[in-house]
């Protein structure tokens, strides 16, 4: 026989483990080179995880809603054809284990296998599961098992994930309270009592009269818990103020009318808007480099080189989520360079086939609220940037055009713009300055400029 152990792959610098979404291979399935054979989930970004070699999965290792640090096995592949065929015989024999007498004593052995045993070692008494990577960081932190089961875990099935003891260690750093940490002292016991269980929507607290079953309770998947963390940790960081203007972007949209076939043509993807924001707002952030920074502490970090974030929704009206791929050195790149970056990542948060990589970095970002026909919005910060830009639906509007002559009513293509951005360092006259210049750039767009 020649079985090959497929692992838990490093998605990234910084990830150290990954959560088993789904298999979609079982035991017995085979699988080509680069097939696709599971779902899993780090902290970053949802990938689909590809055969590391062809051949027949004889054993899977790490059930879903498991994580597994990097490195540690998840399931075996056969190679050998011939070893691979004699396979389904002894995975039939539990099933026929009441008519066999030798299978008691050796079931009991093989459940425990070298795989199985670590992910028992992280369970505490009351069978909570620690992952190997939280058990880690306790340790490093000085944490006991009191204050592990002290916190409350945001993952699957209620598991302790990084978050949650990074969150943990910052309050009781602090020493303010987090939601994070259940109560387990005995005094609140009582006043706890009445509050309805985990994943169930009282009626009393939405005040509501209708029965329970008028209610339809939904969990949260895991995308849509790490945006609301992340939207309530950015309200909760950055002193948000966001300001409007409104551009007359008819130039540009002659220019795109004009040229976009022959783009797709030469170019193989659609000329979209999005990147001709994206390039204006480059420009901008090269004469306001304050908007490119973040902040540590008390100190600014300005950077030197521009990671432009896409915000981009998935499934139809967003119900998958949003999530920000980004575009690395998007300041050294020309229309067509961005054009093409904003495509290729776009396709790629929508296939899943996003790389943690491609999600981290940013600098600035941008979100097209307009793309579902809305006209403007108040976004909210992506940490740890301190601004980010908002472009609205792009509609004909009846507006006054200042002539030498006198003034006139025109049609023309008007789109509201917004930017919401870090009072702590950024004042209203930076922020209004930078949309100013925004919008110059777009309305003085060169509609004679090579495409």
């Amino acid at each position: 026989m020649a079985r090959e152990q497929m692992v838990m792959p490093k998605m990234g610098e910084s990830i150290m483990e990954g959560t088993v979404i789904e298999w979609k291979k079982k035991v017995g399935d085979s699988v080509e080179l680069d097939e696709t054979v599971l779902e899993i989930a780090t902290d970053k970004v949802d990938s689909e995880v590809p055969a590391p070699i062809a051949g027949i999965i004889v054993e899977i290792l790490a059930e879903e809603g498991e994580t597994v640090e990097v490195g540690k096995p998840i399931a075996i592949i056969e190679t050998d054809a011939s070893a691979a065929a004699s396979a389904p015989a002894p995975k039939e024999e539990p099933k026929a284990a009441p008519a066999v007498e030798k299978t008691p004593e050796p079931t009991p052995v093989a459940a425990p296998a070298p795989v199985e045993t670590p992910t028992e070692s992280q369970k505490d008494d009351d069978g909570r599961f620690y992952s190997p990577l939280v058990r880690s960081i306790a340790k490093e932190e000085g944490l006991n098992q009191a204050d592990l089961d002290a916190i409350k875990g945001t993952g699957s099935n209620g598991r302790v994930t990084k978050a949650d003891v990074l969150d943990y260690i910052s309050a009781k750093k602090s020493g303010t309270s987090t939601p994070s940490i259940s109560a387990p002292a005995p005094a609140p016991q009582p006043m706890a009592a009445p509050a309805p269980a985990a994943g169930k929507i009282h009626a009393g607290e939405l005040n509501i009269s209708s029965p329970q079953n008028n209610v339809e309770v939904v969990k949260m998947d895991r995308m849509r818990k790490l945006i609301a963390e992340h939207m309530i940790r950015s309200k909760q960081t950055s002193a948000h103020v966001t300001t409007f203007n409104e551009a007359d972007v008819t130039r540009l949209v002659q220019y795109r009318q004009k040229n976009k076939n022959e783009f797709q043509k030469k170019y193989g993807f659609s000329l979209t808007y999005t990147p001709f924001f994206v390039e204006a707002t480059i420009q901008a952030l090269k004469e306001f480099p304050l908007l490119n920074s973040s902040v540590d502490g008390d100190s600014i970090l300005i950077k030197k080189g521009i990671n432009y974030g896409i915000a981009v929704a998935l499934g139809e009206a967003g119900v998958g989520g949003l999530i920000v791929p980004v575009i690395k050195n998007a300041g050294e790149m020309n229309l067509y360079g961005l054009a093409k970056s904003v495509s290729e990542l776009a396709g790629k948060a929508r296939t899943k086939s996003l790389s943690p990589e491609d999600l981290v970095g940013g600098t600035f970002t941008l979100t097209n609220y307009g793309s579902v026909g809305n006209l403007m919005g108040t976004p909210i910060i992506n940490q740890p940037q301190v601004a980010i830009f908002g472009t609205g639906a792009i509609v004909k509007r009846p507006v006054v055009i200042e002539q030498p002559e006198g003034d006139v009513i025109a049609i023309r293509h008007m789109v509201y713009l917004s930017m919401s951005y870090d009072h702590r360092i950024i004042d209203g006259a930076m922020g209004g300055a930078f949309l100013q210049r925004v919008k110059q750039l777009l309305e003085e767009f060169d509609m004679n400029r090579s495409i």
